[in-house]
């Protein structure tokens, strides 16, 4: 465990969980990852090979590999920076994670997804610990040329943080499983020309599941996603009110997913899920509301609204005023 610094005085402790915790989101991120890199001096695991070499389990394909961690004895403290694709099913319970000060335990039945890019690691406390559950390993190599190359950026569940896993139901871990044997089947018979359409086929059908299962996520979890969105309403009130738009510029949505504890790529699906509107389109709303109170104080000019809301340039606000209002900002003062 040990805090990280930004020059934004944001702080992150990051602790492991039984197969891996995710880092991400915008420039926290970057940051976070180059800092791990020289502190800890982290090792890479950039193919499907080194991976199984660290677990102790056979390379059946060079480029994708299922993991079945009831059958490998103990794994040791662990944590590496990931050049392939990974996704572990936990079934037991490894212990708390935190997300900055916030406490989040993984109950059974836990979806946690790793991108290339991200650093990952465990904190067994010393102590060789006894997995179970499964692991998916696959190189962007395998899905090249394929229809999955072109939307794996939509599944957007691999950037989220660690503490936006996906937790299963029964029923719902039985289709995940089902579709991992279904890939392990495949690596495991000889390799010919169909072994690439057909491992990569039910990547994607286990992906599809996923996606499903997190929009079931979202709507049973709707009070919780609500009070959010509540708490995103107070932020942007807060941000406005203490002129932070001069000192800050406008507000992204990285700096909201930041600020509400979240990664931007959930926190921009979730707000989608409860408005039906983007996280951007949200804000510049709010912007347009705040633009639209401004206006009628005729004491200032319309260059003296545009800086006080966080726009470089007046063309910049009134190019989107108009786009959200359907006139200009001298347009709208006019009329009114």
């Amino acid at each position: 465990m040990f805090p990280l610094y930004t020059e934004y005085s944001f702080i992150y402790q990051f602790y492991g969980f039984c197969f891996g915790g995710i880092i991400g989101g915008g420039d926290v991120y970057y940051i976070c990852r180059a800092i791990i890199l020289i502190m800890e001096q982290v090792e890479r695991l950039d193919t499907v090979k080194q991976y199984n070499d660290y677990v102790g389990v056979d390379t059946l394909h060079p480029l994708v590999s299922v993991v079945k961690f009831n059958e490998i004895p103990t794994i040791q403290h662990f944590r590496r920076y990931m050049g392939i694709y990974a996704v572990f099913l936990k079934n037991v319970k490894c212990g708390d994670m935190q997300y900055g000060c916030q406490p989040y335990d993984y109950e059974d039945g836990t979806l946690v997804f790793v991108a290339p890019g991200q650093v990952y690691g465990i904190d067994s406390k010393g102590v060789a610990i006894k997995p179970s559950g499964y692991a998916l390993i696959f190189h962007p190599d395998l899905i090249k040329g394929t229809v999955l190359a072109k939307t794996i950026k939509e599944y957007t569940f691999f950037s989220y943080e660690v503490n936006e896993a996906l937790h299963l139901s029964k029923k719902e871990r039985k289709t995940i499983v089902d579709c991992l044997e279904k890939i392990a089947g495949e690596i495991e018979q000889n390799i010919d020309k169909h072994s690439k359409t057909l491992i990569v086929s039910n990547i994607e059908l286990f992906l599809n599941y996923c996606m499903r299962f997190y929009d079931r996520q979202f709507i049973t979890r709707s009070n919780i996603n609500k009070d959010i969105l509540v708490r995103f309403e107070h932020l942007l009130d807060d941000y406005f009110k203490t002129g932070n738009t001069l000192a800050l510029g406008l507000p992204t949505v990285t700096w909201c997913a930041e600020a509400l504890h979240l990664s931007p790529n959930y926190f921009g699906d979730l707000i989608k899920k409860e408005t039906g509107s983007t996280a951007l389109d949200y804000i510049q709303s709010r912007l347009v509301d705040e633009a639209k109170t401004k206006i009628f104080d005729r004491s200032k000019t319309i260059n003296d609204i545009a800086a006080e809301l966080g726009f470089k340039y007046q063309q910049h606000f009134t190019r989107l005023f108009k786009q959200k209002v359907g006139m200009t900002p001298n347009e709208y003062r006019n009329l009114n």
